[in-house]
């Protein structure tokens, strides 16, 4: 994955992936009410029990999970089996992406997805534990600016490990979801940024250029000026993310709030007020029974 491409197409697949969940996870809350919300670790496409693409998410995230694993065994583009431990890590992260998947898949199609629904939930993540276990304990020693890229990135997959624990253990918790969710949009986000800023020509901080004999990471700054510069940089990079996918996510929550909050609102208190009145109806009959009424 040290290349331009190695980054960006994996970061536009994870941007992607989470703007879906976010988005699904938002219209689902503000149209079914928050008694009646569950969160899911995938959305299926379209309505309806018949639709071919209802787990479109789910295989793509298999298929492209196997290449992903192929493209690293045999060191893409050379074809060759080059047994570098560095790939075999990132293999690895891909492995439970697809173990995930393919066991969401088998449940759904059997008809087992809430009995398994915890399982799921482990493996979700798991997903994000294994990749944030491997990047902190990675082969491949990333220092200097490359290591601060790479330890701003743990940060992010520890919210989205988080995120998934949250989502695991309270199922109807609206804030994991959308922890786990823009979480995701935030790795994507990043990747792409580590790709343009380490790998692409032209695009590293002032100051600094590509190190060909990556003693010193994928970039090396010249000066420790120029080297702190550079991290601050960084730093400002992931504040403006993360203020982006926030306002987006909030607009998003307010525009869906505004269409369809009062109509499920109102179905949730309908629900708490039908819940006593069953109650006392259950209670006096219990008291008719017991005096013979």
């Amino acid at each position: 994955m040290g290349t331009f491409a190695g980054h960006i197409l994996p970061g536009l697949a994870l941007a992607f992936l989470g703007l879906w969940h976010t988005f699904s996870a938002v219209k689902a809350y503000y149209t079914s009410g928050s008694l009646n919300f569950s969160t899911r670790f995938w959305y299926p496409v379209g309505t309806g029990t018949g639709n071919k693409l209802r787990h479109l998410e789910l295989v793509l995230i298999f298929i492209i999970s196997v290449l992903a694993i192929v493209m690293q065994l045999f060191d893409y583009p050379f074809l060759r089996m080059a047994f570098k431990l560095d790939n075999f890590e990132h293999a690895t992260i891909f492995l439970h992406l697809a173990v995930f998947s393919a066991v969401s898949l088998c449940a759904e199609l059997a008809g087992l997805s809430d009995a398994v629904a915890g399982v799921v939930g482990v493996l979700a993540a798991s997903v994000f534990g294994q990749e944030l276990f491997l990047l902190h304990f990675h082969s491949t020693d990333h220092v200097g600016l490359e290591g601060h890229y790479h330890w701003i990135l743990q940060l992010i997959v520890l919210a989205s490990f988080l995120g998934a624990i949250g989502c695991t253990i309270h199922p109807t918790s609206f804030p994991s979801a959308i922890v786990l969710s823009t979480s995701v949009v935030l790795q994507g986000c990043w990747f792409a940024v580590m790709g343009f800023v380490l790998w692409a020509p032209g695009f590293a901080p002032r100051g600094c250029a590509a190190d060909t004999s990556q003693d010193r990471g994928a970039v090396a700054c010249e000066t420790h000026e120029a080297d702190a510069r550079a991290r601050a940089l960084a730093n400002m990079q992931f504040s403006w993310i993360v203020s982006a996918v926030l306002i987006v996510t909030a607009c998003l929550c307010l525009k869906m709030a505004a269409k369809h909050w009062s109509r499920s609102s109102r179905s949730a208190e309908y629900q708490q007020l039908q819940v006593p009145a069953a109650d006392n109806v259950q209670m006096a009959t219990n008291v008719f029974k017991l005096y013979d009424v």
